[in-house]
């Protein structure tokens, strides 16, 4: 049976961390920033965590 190959386009947008959470960037972070809250703006600096029925098929595209 062939290898299984890498999703290139799922694995620039998530990181998988050591204890196994995936990380996502935020969206919305390039421009017309100026128009949201503080509090957004803020939010947005941090990367998200993906759900638990996500993570499964996200880890099993990034896998090599």
């Amino acid at each position: 049976m062939p290898k299984m190959k890498t999703h290139k386009a799922i694995a620039k947008r998530f990181k998988v961390t050591k204890t196994g959470k995936v990380l996502k960037c935020t969206d919305g972070r390039g421009h017309f920033n100026a128009r949201e809250t503080g509090k957004v703006r803020r939010n947005k600096r941090r990367d998200k965590t993906m759900s638990t029925t996500l993570k499964q098929t996200i880890v099993r595209a990034i896998s090599k």
